[in-house]
């Protein structure tokens, strides 16, 4: 809880933004319009972070690794290296952002959407590369032990967005209002401001010292560079797989038109802001895990896992709990509207019954991560998120009529599958861990 608490604050408070950004947009003129363009666009802009994110992600573990065999020098030897893997990935995330309107043609979004949510990402993309970087930073300083960075960008970040957002969407201090365009150009900002807050922070605190990570740029070292895609690319396709759930479920959702899309951005935004927390706990255990393993004592990084799947438990039910019992409240801090209110109130039910698997897949993803164990988890991901949530979620919403209904209860069926294989994988891995260490 001492390394997942700082996270948690900062995944809060990077989400905090997203939460803000819905708020705002709902009470824009053309609200309908404005919170399905920033739900549509938001999705296509999650669906490539997803792959950078967990690309980048191998920095984690590998630095926890090594930190743990107290081979610090080498720890920052890699994380230079993942630098070029940042720097590669950051431009074709701008290109995907800048063009984005083919793609969402070719979903058959709704043509009203289509512009707004199109001006939106096109803000966003001078954003993209920065968050490659940050992305790299954060993950060597967790693997290192301090998660206080990811807490500090997180709530700076969050407090200079809401002054950005209301002079730029509402038409502030001179400047013309923009709607979600200027949401875009706010989120842009703050995150290159995240990105020199971290290079200062590791820069001058003493606790990197020993790593040296800035005092030098290593050229390419292709064999460092694939090892580091060799596990990080399973990784990143199983979190694009889980991300493509929720962002397929809200580009399918689009199609049924504004008031069903508005429905669902604000069911599956509260959601989200829930699923911080079980975020940051899978970055706590992922790093215990691996420090654990570096220091070869297995029994340790098996009881480390155990211990997040129980704290996992005992916050899903908080989350689980609130939504049940305050879903007119939860909808009121969004929208008063008299057609997407009560459509959003009904789906925050099933997001209530998908905490519970939704904790348990991505903590128990956290864990297999600081095994290093990435290959079979991707291969679940693809099963229980493709061939079960989305083929069950499609059925359900266009062929049986459920309308948005039917993608969450397909989405609840793909986390439930995802959680069952991912616990059971745990088992497995860690049994063989410590078998593999015991004495001949």
């Amino acid at each position: 809880m001492r390394l997942a608490t700082p996270v948690i604050i900062g995944q809060l408070a990077v989400f905090s933004m997203n939460f803000v950004d819905t708020v705002m947009a709902g009470r824009l003129p053309d609200n309908q319009i404005a919170l399905s363009a920033l739900g549509i666009g938001g999705a296509l802009w999650s669906a490539m972070l997803m792959f950078i994110l967990g690309t980048l992600m191998v920095v984690q573990p590998s630095v926890a690794q090594l930190d743990g065999a107290q081979m610090k020098s080498e720890a920052a030897v890699q994380t230079r290296q993942a630098l070029w893997i940042a720097l590669a990935l950051g431009v074709p995330f701008w290109f995907l952002c800048f063009f984005s309107e083919p793609i969402m043609n070719g979903f058959d979004i709704d043509p009203v959407i289509v512009p707004e949510a199109a001006g939106y990402l096109r803000a966003l993309s001078w954003g993209a590369p920065a968050l490659s970087l940050v992305f790299l930073l954060r993950f060597f300083s967790e693997g290192t032990g301090n998660t206080t960075p990811t807490m500090f960008y997180g709530v700076a970040g969050a407090l200079l967005n809401i002054p950005l957002n209301y002079v730029l969407m509402f038409g502030k201090l001179g400047f013309p209002a923009l709607g979600t365009v200027g949401c875009g150009y706010a989120t842009s900002i703050v995150i290159w401001m995240q990105f020199l807050l971290l290079v200062l922070y590791i820069g001058i605190h003493r606790h990197y010292r020993p790593f040296a990570l800035l005092s030098r740029l290593d050229p390419p070292d292709w064999g460092t560079i694939l090892s580091l895609l060799k596990i990080g690319v399973p990784i990143a396709v199983a979190i694009f797989v889980e991300g493509s759930l929720f962002v397929g479920a809200a580009l399918l959702i689009g199609r049924l038109g504004p008031v069903p899309a508005a429905s669902h951005l604000i069911a599956i935004n509260f959601s989200a802001l829930m699923f911080m927390i079980p975020i940051g706990l899978s970055s706590a255990v992922s790093i215990r895990v691996g420090n654990a393993i570096g220091r070869g004592d297995m029994e340790a990084a098996r009881y480390a896992g155990r211990i997040g799947i129980v704290i996992v438990l005992m916050f899903q039910t908080v989350s689980a709990i609130a939504m049940l019992l305050f879903p007119e409240w939860i909808v009121r801090i969004y929208t008063d509207d008299a057609l997407v209110a009560p459509l959003a109130v009904s789906l925050l039910f099933y997001a209530a019954i998908f905490q519970y698997p939704d904790g348990l897949q991505i903590v128990s993803s956290g864990i297999l991560r600081g095994y290093k164990d990435t290959r079979m988890p991707m291969l679940y991901m693809i099963i229980a998120f493709w061939i079960v949530g989305m083929t069950l979620g499609y059925n359900l919403t266009f062929n049986r009529g459920m309308g948005p209904a039917g993608m969450w209860v397909g989405m609840i069926a793909g986390l439930t599958v995802a959680a069952a294989l991912m616990l059971r994988r745990f088992r497995h891995t860690s049994g063989r861990f410590i078998r593999d260490s015991a004495p001949a």
